[in-house]
C-alpha cells in the first residue's frame, strides 16, 4: 500500500510540474473575424513540443465573450439553494427543453471586481443580498477555442427573501426564481436534470466542501 501511495504522489507531482508557459508560444498573426455579441479572432501560431522543437504553423479561430461570475446562493439555516430557470438558445439543439435550471450568473464589466459582479447579479437575478461571499474556484469553460474564464462563489443568503421572478428586461432576461432543498438539487444533478457546466461544478464543489463552508460561516 505504501508503495502504491508513493506512486500516486509521484504521478501527481509530475502532473503539477509546469513544463511550458506563455513564452513557449509564438503568435504569428491575429486577424479579427466576426465582431458581434461574440468576438472571433483567427490565430496563426506555433508552440513548443513535448518531444522538442516547434510545431508547424497552426490556425485556430478563438471566440472571446469575456469572463463570467457564477454564484450559488446557499441558505445554510434551511439547507436550501436558490436556483433559477431561464431560456438558453444554445440548449435548443440537444436538450429536452431549452429552459435550464441554473445558478445566478453574469458577465464581468471593465473595472468591476468579480465580487462586485456576484453581488450585482444576486440582486438583479434573484432579488437577494449576501453578507458573506466565499470564492470556490475558477475554470476555463472551453479552452480549445474560447477565452472565457468562470469564477464560482458561494453566497450566504436568506432564501425566504428571494424574488419570484428576476432578470433585466433590457437584457431580455426572463427568470423564474425558486428555493430548493440541497438534497433535491443534488438529486436533480444525479438524475442529469441539471446539465450546464457551471451549475454542475458549483453543486459538486458544495457537496465536497459543505461542512467546511458552514463551519466558516457559523464562526462569523
Amino acid at each position: 500500500m505504501a508503495e502504491s501511495l508513493t506512486g500516486i504522489e509521484s504521478t501527481v507531482t509530475s502532473l503539477m510540474r509546469v513544463k511550458f508557459s506563455g513564452s513557449d508560444v509564438k503568435v504569428l498573426e491575429k486577424k479579427p473575424l466576426h465582431q458581434g455579441f461574440f468576438k472571433t479572432t483567427l490565430y496563426r501560431l506555433q508552440h513548443k513540443l513535448f518531444r522538442g522543437g516547434w510545431s508547424e504553423t497552426i490556425e485556430r479561430e478563438v471566440m472571446d465573450r469575456g469572463h463570467a461570475v457564477v454564484v450559488l446562493p446557499y441558505d445554510m439555516e434551511r439547507d436550501e439553494i436558490v436556483m433559477l430557470e431561464q431560456f438558453r438558445v444554445g440548449a435548443i439543439a440537444t436538450s429536452e427543453t431549452p429552459w435550464l435550471l441554473e445558478l445566478v450568473a453574469g458577465m464581468t464589466e471593465p473595472g468591476e471586481t468579480v465580487e462586485a459582479v456576484a453581488l450585482r447579479e444576486l440582486d438583479e437575478e434573484a432579488g437577494l443580498t449576501s453578507d458573506r461571499l466565499r470564492f470556490a474556484l475558477s475554470y476555463l469553460s472551453s479552452p480549445g477555442g474560447l477565452t472565457e474564464r468562470i469564477y464560482i462563489y458561494m453566497a450566504r443568503v436568506d432564501a425566504r427573501r428571494a424574488s419570484e421572478y428576476g432578470g433585466l428586461a433590457s437584457e431580455h432576461e426572463d427568470i423564474r426564481v425558486q428555493a430548493v432543498t440541497r438534497a433535491d438539487a443534488m438529486q436533480l444533478l444525479d438524475e442529469g436534470k441539471i446539465d450546464n457546466a457551471a451549475t454542475v461544478i458549483a453543486l459538486q464543489w458544495l457537496a465536497l466542501h459543505k461542512e467546511t463552508l458552514c463551519n466558516e460561516w457559523a464562526q462569523e
